[in-house]
Order: C-alpha cells, then structure tokens, then sequence
C-alpha cells in the first residue's frame, strides 16, 4: 500500500466500524499497530489517557483480555448478548502527511448497543491517527471522543 489516497482512509475506518458492528473483534483488533491504543477520555478535552483517567485506556494486552472474556460463555454481563450499531457521518481527513507516514481521520457517529430490552446510545466523535506498516494501514491510536464522557454513562459491553 504505496501510494495511500483518501478514500482508502475513508473506506479503512467505514470498514472498522462494520468489523465492531459484525463482532469479529479478532480482525478488528488487528487493524492496530502493534503499540496501538484503544482510547474512550473521561472527560471534554482530556490531554492523554497516560496520567488520568479514562472510560478506557487499552493496549494490545487489554483488548485481547476484553475479546477473550466477550468470547466466554462464562461472561454473565453478555446474557444475553448486547449487538452494536455504529452509524457514521462521511469520515473527514484531517491530517494527510505521506511524508511522515501520518493520517488523521475524524468521524461523527452514533453508536447503539442493544442488549435484551435496554438500548444505549453514545454520540461523539472518533479520531483514528493512523500509519502505514508491512504495506498496510494500521491503527496508532483510536480515540473516542463521547459528548458527554462526563456523565454518568452505563457500562460499555463492546467496543464503541
């Protein structure tokens, strides 16, 4: 994947969300770089998920836990499963730097997760800084932006 264009920074975050949406979080979570971070800020503007708090802050290790324990029949909060529902607005490029092998690509959604009779819904948006690795593009860090992360939200069962 030598010559990236837009559109196939477009399609790769479309093609992620479809990936959440299907649960097939193996192929998901092989979109990330190997130092990739999953990242849900507990607050407006918060400056990293280092040194405070966040909703979520996963490495490789951490999101290979979570997928391994939504895999269980032993995960009780999964009975029964919760679905998810991504809806996005046309993913934007809001950095396109070949040189420095950086991409930044924001998208507005609307994430649902339905589980029995109870639906949650997440509004925000999504900064994915992405990079080209072994001829691919690769996910550096996933952040989700909620509207309001300061809230008192319900648990998150998936991946937003």
């Amino acid at each position: 994947m030598s010559d990236i264009t837009r559109q196939d920074l477009i399609d790769f975050v479309v093609r992620e969300a479809r990936l959440l949406d299907a649960k097939r979080y193996e192929e998901w979570n092989a979109l990330f770089a190997d130092d990739g971070i999953y990242w849900v800020p507990l607050v407006p503007d918060q400056p990293d998920g280092i040194n405070h708090t966040s909703h979520m802050y996963e490495d490789k290790l951490l999101r290979d836990l979570r997928i391994e324990r939504l895999k269980s029949p032993r995960a009780f909060s999964q009975q029964p499963p919760s679905r998810p529902h991504h809806l996005l607005q046309t993913p934007t490029v809001e950095t396109f730097d070949a040189a420095a092998n950086r991409y930044v690509v924001r998208t507005e959604f609307h994430y649902t997760e339905s589980q029995g009779d109870e639906l949650h819904f997440f509004v925000g948006h999504t900064l994915h800084e992405l990079t080209v690795q072994g001829g691919a593009l690769r996910i550096t860090l996933k952040r989700v932006n909620l509207l309001n992360p300061d809230a008192a939200l319900p648990a998150v069962q998936l991946f937003i």
